[in-house]
C-alpha cells in the first residue's frame, strides 16, 4: 500500500445506504394503505434507473445545474405515472420524494465510516445535494468531516469537475485522496482524473450477480467486502 490518502472521498447510492430496500420500504408504506398493490422492487428500480438520463441532460448542457431533489421529483411523477398511481397530495409526493434522505445505511457504514475518519478526512463526492446529505448523515449515524460533490462542483459524476472540485475544496491534490464507490464507472471516471481507487462490493444493492457491479472489473488500488475490510487494507485499527 502506498503513502495513506489524506482523504477518503465517498460515493454514496449504493456504496454507502441500501437505496433499493430503502425506497421499496418506503413507496409500500406510503401506497400499500391506499389500495395500491404493486411490485415495490420494481417500483423502486423504476425511480432509480431514471436517475442518470435527467443528469445526462445537465451533462450535455442542454438543461443548466438543478440540484438532484428536482430531478429526483421530476423522475417520481414519471414513475408514478408508469405504475398508474394517481390522486396523490402534493404533500405525500413530496413525503416519498424526500425517501432519498432516509435510506438506510449498510450496516457495516456507520462503524466503519467511524473507522475509517481515524486515518483520513471522510466526505461524500456524491451526486446527491447538500440537503439530502446532510438528512441521510443524520438518518443513519453516518459522521462525515464534509459533504462535496455535485452541488459543491455544480458538476455531475461522472463529469471530471465534480471529482476535481471536490478535491480543491479540501485544498488536496487528487493523488493525496482516495474515491470510495461501489460502481465500476465511478472508479474509472475518478481514476481518469488522478485519485486513488478503492472498490467495495455491494452485492445487494441490485441483488444481481450479473450486475455490472456485482463485482471488481478495474485494476483499483483496493478491492474490500466493506467498509471495515477497506480500514483493515488501508492499515486503520478497529480500535
Amino acid at each position: 500500500m502506498k503513502k495513506m490518502p489524506k482523504a477518503l472521498l465517498f460515493d454514496v447510492f449504493g456504496t454507502v445506504v441500501d437505496w433499493r430496500g430503502s425506497i421499496t420500504r418506503e413507496a409500500q408504506a406510503l401506497l400499500a394503505p391506499q389500495g395500491h398493490a404493486l411490485d415495490w422492487d420494481a417500483f423502486a428500480r423504476d425511480w432509480r434507473s431514471r436517475y442518470q438520463p435527467a443528469m445526462e441532460r445537465i451533462r450535455s448542457g442542454a438543461r443548466g445545474f438543478v440540484r438532484l431533489d428536482v430531478l429526483h421529483r421530476e423522475n417520481l411523477v414519471e414513475t408514478l405515472e408508469a405504475f398508474g398511481v394517481t390522486g396523490l397530495a402534493e404533500t405525500e409526493i413530496d413525503h416519498l420524494n424526500r425517501a432519498w434522505h432516509r435510506l438506510d445505511p449498510w450496516p457495516d457504514a456507520p462503524s466503519g465510516l467511524a473507522r475509517l475518519k481515524r486515518g483520513a478526512i471522510i466526505a461524500t463526492l456524491s451526486n446527491g445535494n447538500i440537503a439530502l446529505m446532510v438528512n441521510m448523515a443524520r438518518h443513519g449515524d453516518l459522521p462525515w468531516d464534509a459533504i462535496l460533490g455535485a452541488e459543491v462542483a455544480r458538476a455531475y459524476k461522472p463529469q471530471p469537475e465534480a471529482y476535481l472540485r471536490s478535491c480543491e475544496a479540501l485544498a488536496l491534490a487528487p493523488g493525496e485522496t482516495m474515491m470510495v464507490a461501489a460502481h465500476n464507472s465511478d472508479l474509472v471516471a475518478a481514476a481518469a482524473t488522478g485519485m486513488r481507487t478503492a472498490f467495495v462490493l455491494r452485492p445487494e444493492e441490485y441483488g444481481d450477480p450479473q450486475h455490472e457491479d456485482a463485482q471488481a472489473r478495474g485494476r483499483y488500488d483496493i478491492i474490500a467486502d466493506d467498509f471495515h475490510d477497506l480500514a483493515e487494507k488501508l492499515g486503520i485499527a478497529a480500535n
